[in-house]
C-alpha cells in the first residue's frame, strides 16, 4: 500500500470522527456582525487538545477590536515542526461569517446531515476546511511521519471585515511567517488570484423642510439619486473592462444599502448609502478610489446646495499568483485530479479574501478546501449553506497528500 493509499484509508477510518469535528462548530455561532468571535476560538482549541494539538491563543487587544467595530477575537495558531530542514506550510481557515438571515429548512447552528450533506451557517464557508486541515495534519501525522518542515494551522476571525485583525494581525505582529500557505477554499478549483475590494460610505447632506413648503429645504434623496444614477453609469462602463485572469470578468459596483430621511411628510435632509467596488487584479487601487470619488463629487455639484461626505470602509487589494506557489499548484491538482475524478483548473475568482495579505507578505499561497464548484452551489451568505460529505472527505484527502509531498 503507497503512502497515498495509507493516507486515504486513515481519513476514512477517522472521517465520523471528523464530521462530529465539524459539527461542534457550527454550533458556536460566530455571526459578524456583531463579531463576538473568542468563545468559537475557546471551543476550537478544546477539541483541537483532544486530538492532542496545542493552539497558541493569540487574543487581539479587547479596544482594537472595539475600535473595528467588532466585539472579540481570539486567532489560533497550532504549530508542527518535524524537522530543522524543510518548509513551513501554513493552513488557514476562518471562522468569522456573516449571520444566518431568514428562510431556513435547517437549523443555522444545527450541524444537521441530510442528503449526503453538512447543513449550517459556515458550514462551507469556512468552517469545513478547520476540519479539513485539522484531520489532513492528523493524517499526516500519523502515516507520513515527517522529518523535517513543520505545518501550522492558523484559525483566524475576521475575514469578513477585511482580515486586518485576523492574518493580518498575526503576521504584524511577527507570530508566523511561512514559506507556503494554502486557504480555505473550494475542492474542483485552485484558485491563485481574486478580486480586491474598495468600500465606502457615502453620507449625502441636504436640508430638512416641511414637505408642505418643500422650496425651503435641499433635497438629499434627490441629491443621492444623481449621485447612485452616475455610479451605475459607471458600473455600464466597467464591463468593457476585462481581467486576463481566467475566471475573473470584469470590474463591478454594487450599491448595498441605503438609509435616510426622517418622515413620510419632511423633505430628506440625510441619506447615506454604502457602494462596495470590485477590483480585477490588473488595476490600481488608488486610482480606483479616487476615480470613484470624482464621479460622486462631480455628480454631487450638479445639485445646489447638497454636499457629500465619503469614508472608506474597507479597502482590500487584489490577490495576484506569487512565483513560489507552483509546488502548492501542482500538487493539489495532481491529487486533486485523482481523487475527483476530473481536472483541477488553477484560475482567478472574483470573490476577495484576507489570503492576500499572505501574498502582500511575500508568502505565496493559493486558495483549496472543501466545497462545491460554485458558492451558489454552497448556499454561502445565504439561507441552508452546507457542504457535501464527500468533498469533505475528498479535500482532506487532498491536503493530506498535498502536505506529504511538500515535506517528503
Amino acid at each position: 500500500m503507497t503512502d497515498y493509499a495509507k493516507l486515504d484509508a486513515w481519513i476514512d477510518a477517522h472521517f465520523d470522527e471528523e464530521v462530529k469535528f465539524l459539527q461542534e462548530l457550527v454550533r458556536v455561532p460566530t455571526d459578524t456582525p456583531p463579531g463576538n468571535n473568542a468563545p468559537h476560538a475557546e471551543r476550537t482549541a478544546e477539541l483541537l487538545k483532544d486530538f492532542g494539538l496545542d493552539a497558541e491563543k493569540h487574543a487581539v487587544p479587547a479596544q482594537e477590536v472595539k475600535d473595528y467595530g467588532l466585539e472579540s477575537i481570539t486567532n489560533l495558531i497550532v504549530r508542527r515542526k518535524y524537522g530543522n530542514d524543510g518548509l513551513t506550510v501554513a493552513l488557514n481557515a476562518h471562522g468569522d461569517v456573516v449571520p444566518p438571515g431568514e428562510g431556513w429548512t435547517h437549523d443555522p447552528y444545527g450541524g444537521e446531515i441530510a442528503d449526503g450533506s453538512l447543513y449550517g451557517r459556515a458550514a462551507a464557508v469556512s468552517k469545513s476546511d478547520f476540519a479539513s486541515f485539522t484531520f489532513a495534519l492528523r493524517a499526516l501525522e500519523a502515516v507520513a511521519k515527517p522529518a523535517k518542515g513543520s505545518v501550522e494551522l492558523h484559525f483566524t476571525y475576521d475575514e469578513e471585515f477585511g482580515g486586518i485583525l485576523g492574518p493580518g494581525w498575526l503576521l504584524e505582529k511577527g507570530l508566523t511567517k511561512p514559506d507556503l500557505m494554502i486557504a480555505a477554499g473550494f475542492s474542483y478549483e485552485v484558485v491563485t488570484a481574486h478580486n480586491g475590494c474598495l468600500q465606502m460610505e457615502v453620507t449625502v447632506h441636504g436640508k430638512m423642510a416641511h414637505a408642505a413648503i418643500p422650496t425651503t429645504g435641499v433635497d438629499a434623496l434627490q441629491g443621492a439619486v444623481k449621485i447612485l444614477n452616475a455610479l451605475y453609469a459607471q458600473n455600464t462602463l466597467y464591463q468593457q473592462v476585462t481581467s486576463k485572469v481566467e475566471g475573473i470578468t470584469h470590474p463591478y459596483l454594487n450599491v448595498g444599502r441605503i438609509e435616510g430621511g426622517t418622515n413620510t411628510n419632511v423633505v430628506p435632509g440625510k441619506v447615506m448609502f454604502k457602494l462596495d467596488r470590485r477590483m480585477i487584479p490588473e488595476e490600481n487601487p488608488v486610482e480606483v478610489e479616487a476615480t470613484i470619488r470624482k464621479v460622486i463629487a462631480d455628480a454631487a455639484a450638479e445639485s445646489a446646495g447638497i454636499t457629500v461626505d465619503i469614508k472608506r470602509l474597507l479597502l482590500a487589494n487584489s490577490m495576484k499568483p506569487l512565483a513560489g506557489n507552483k509546488p502548492l499548484v501542482d500538487a493539489i491538482q495532481k491529487h486533486g485530479g485523482e481523487l475527483f475524478g476530473e481536472p483541477i483548473k488553477a484560475m482567478g475568482t472574483p470573490l476577495y479574501t484576507d489570503v492576500r495579505l499572505y501574498g502582500e507578505a511575500g508568502i505565496p499561497g493559493v486558495i483549496y478546501g472543501a466545497g462545491p464548484r460554485t458558492v451558489l452551489e454552497s448556499h454561502a451568505k445565504r439561507s441552508d449553506e452546507r457542504v457535501v460529505l464527500e468533498d469533505l472527505r475528498r479535500a482532506t484527502k487532498v491536503i493530506a497528500r498535498t502536505l506529504s509531498d511538500l515535506l517528503a
